[in-house]
């Protein structure tokens, strides 16, 4: 099944959802805005984040407003990190013709990226807070390649779809890792798969900037026919989108005991700066037991 020229319906995302005085402009194909929530010019806090969790943190800020209704509203993003960084370094961020300038009180990324920041005297210190399970394979509803394996992305009439390895060069880097490993100890090519996952052309698609839209997208209209993702992903998609996806599970991630070969990512957090008024509290908020049991209700893991 195909459905070329048909977007998905993605679900609402917010951490206060707007009520009915305001207006809206968001139709797909034209000024839609997925990952820049809320409101930039009143919010209590703002939060720059990577976006692969962007449903579990959607969960979070959600209970984190209803236990602090003081904090007004939260302006949080859920785009790759590197853009925000820049954004926080420079004048702040664009989106087509809109021009944010809202720096953030708190930061959340991959522990190397808030490495960056302490180093450039943006932040002092950061903590894991939560951990991905590993990675599985998205495919349409009920499969119709019969992929079942990561040797089985090799096939030559399977496309697949991957994030880029330029513009989103960390998940990239996980999903290569984990394809490599998991060939190799499946006795498959594992250089074959990596140059695959690579090297954009006939059968294999790359996202431009943000994969956790654009490749159930690609794999959705039909351009492609699986991909290599976080499992906390693909359960989102196979949550929102029933009717559309199905996920293959590989390395034993479904199981609750993944394959050491397929690695995981620990997601970081920080104050920048002082944090404003919120951002202490709120970075202890995501230590805590409410936010742990949104993750892993989410399929990720507790740290805390």
């Amino acid at each position: 099944m195909t459905r070329l020229n048909n977007p998905l319906p993605w679900p609402p995302e917010a951490a206060l959802y707007p009520g009915d005085a305001v207006r809206t402009f968001a139709a797909p194909g034209s000024n839609l805005v997925l990952d820049f929530h809320g409101d930039p010019a009143t919010a209590g806090l703002a939060l720059f984040s990577d976006g692969n969790h962007h449903m579990a943190l959607e969960a979070s800020v959600r209970a984190y407003l209803a236990a602090n209704p003081d904090v007004g509203d939260v302006f949080y993003t859920t785009t790759p990190p590197m853009p925000l960084v820049d954004a926080l370094k420079g004048d702040g961020l664009v989106i087509g013709n809109l021009r944010i300038s809202r720096k953030p009180d708190v930061f959340i990324g991959p522990g190397n990226i808030l490495d960056g920041l302490v180093d450039a005297g943006l932040m002092t210190r950061h903590v894991p807070f939560a951990e991905s399970r590993g990675n599985v394979i998205l495919v349409r509803k009920g499969n119709p390649k019969g992929i079942n394996s990561v040797e089985d992305l090799l096939s030559d009439d399977v496309t697949v779809a991957c994030s880029n390895p330029a513009t989103e060069k960390a998940s990239y880097l996980v999903y290569q890792e984990a394809a490599r490993n998991l060939a190799q100890e499946a006795g498959a090519d594992e250089k074959a798969i990596v140059a695959k996952l690579s090297t954009a052309g006939p059968k294999t698609v790359h996202s431009q900037i943000i994969h956790h839209r654009e490749v159930p997208e690609l794999i959705g209209a039909g351009y492609a026919d699986a991909a290599m993702i976080y499992y906390h992903l693909a359960l989102r998609y196979t949550r929102i989108f029933p009717d559309i996806f199905d996920l293959v599970d590989i390395g034993g991630v479904l199981s609750g005991q993944p394959s050491s070969t397929n690695p995981t990512t620990r997601y970081h957090i920080g104050l920048v700066a002082d944090g404003g008024k919120w951002g202490e509290h709120f970075v202890t908020f995501m230590q805590g037991n409410t936010v742990q049991r949104l993750y892993e209700e989410h399929g990720l893991m507790r740290l805390c």
